[in-house]
């Protein structure tokens, strides 16, 4: 069975997403396009070029996340450093080397720029990123016309960059074009989760199943710090956790896998091994209840054919 898969954002909770995947792939599934916000875009990037749900377990399971900060801690710096980086440069951390790590991956797949994974100039990977200069959603590659440049040219890692750039956190990614310059950011500001993206007014002849992050009971993480830093990154990472099922509409919400991420939070990036096996087997779990259940005939017949 082929699908179209689409994957929300979650930071490091991006690990039962992949779960899920693999348990799909297990089933018998084969990824046909592809899209994501934040680590959804992480995801559904290297599952363009080629990686399977167990290539993306394993880089997420031995993945050493301080060699993205050279600021071991950024906790144990001055406050007035913190404070001066934020509003020079609009972000404490540089996304710069998660983006070449990212590239690094793309590179042994032997697939860089948008155009060496399309067809026709198409895209079968989408990429969500907010644009804050004009207060618009991003779809890379796609929208990259409107500012004159070449979406086939433009490299996946990126699109994948702008899209991980959590604000106050990571410092906006800059566009420019022409003599005009646009700060990109995290796409889960406007659209984490774009279910909708792949829909067309024509009855699907795949299905494009949604992998969404959901908040249940778990562990908890509140914040023992109270530092000004501490209470801005407090307020974006509620932003990004803000738990939307509640608004995924009853065409969506059924062919969607709902992914507990067991109390760990977006921008917590230190999370042990231990935590991250369990995001891995919740994400598991998940799409083995729902692939019990999922019927794509039924859900044409509900909610396509008869419109």
């Amino acid at each position: 069975m082929k699908a179209n898969a689409v994957f929300e954002g979650g930071g490091i909770k991006g690990i039962g997403l992949i779960g899920a995947v693999c348990y799909f792939e297990k089933m018998g599934y084969r990824w046909n396009e592809f899209a994501g916000t934040s680590a959804g875009a992480i995801i559904a990037s290297l599952l363009a070029v080629g990686y399977r749900g167990e290539d993306l377990k394993n880089i997420m399971m031995n993945l050493d996340q301080k060699m993205f900060f050279k600021k071991r801690d950024i906790w144990k710096i001055s406050m007035l450093k913190n404070t001066i980086s934020l509003f020079k440069d609009k972000g404490i951390y540089s996304s710069k080397a998660v983006g070449r790590y990212i590239e690094e991956l793309l590179l042994r797949k032997g697939k860089v720029t948008f155009e060496d994974i399309s067809a026709g100039n198409k895209s079968p990977l989408k990429i969500i990123a907010s644009d804050i200069t004009k207060k618009s959603m991003l779809i890379l590659p796609d929208d990259l016309v409107n500012y004159g440049i070449n979406p086939m040219k433009f490299k996946i890692a990126d699109a994948v960059r702008m899209s991980i750039s959590i604000p106050l956190y990571f410092k906006p990614v800059k566009l420019r074009y022409g003599n005009k310059c646009s700060y990109i950011v995290d796409g889960g500001l406007l659209s984490n989760f774009p279910i909708w993206i792949f829909d067309t007014k024509d009855v699907p002849t795949l299905p494009t199943i949604g992998f969404k992050l959901t908040e249940k009971e778990g562990r908890g993480s509140n914040s023992k710090r109270e530092d000004f830093i501490s209470y801005l990154f407090d307020i974006m990472g509620t932003m990004l956790d803000k738990d939307e099922e509640v608004y995924v509409k009853d065409k969506y919400a059924v062919r969607t896998v709902f992914i507990p991420t067991l109390g760990v939070r977006t921008t917590e990036f230190d999370i042990s091994r231990d935590m991250r096996l369990k995001l891995f087997e919740s994400g598991y779990k998940s799409a083995r209840r729902f692939l019990h259940l999922w019927d794509f005939n039924k859900y044409i017949r509900k909610y396509v054919a008869e419109k």
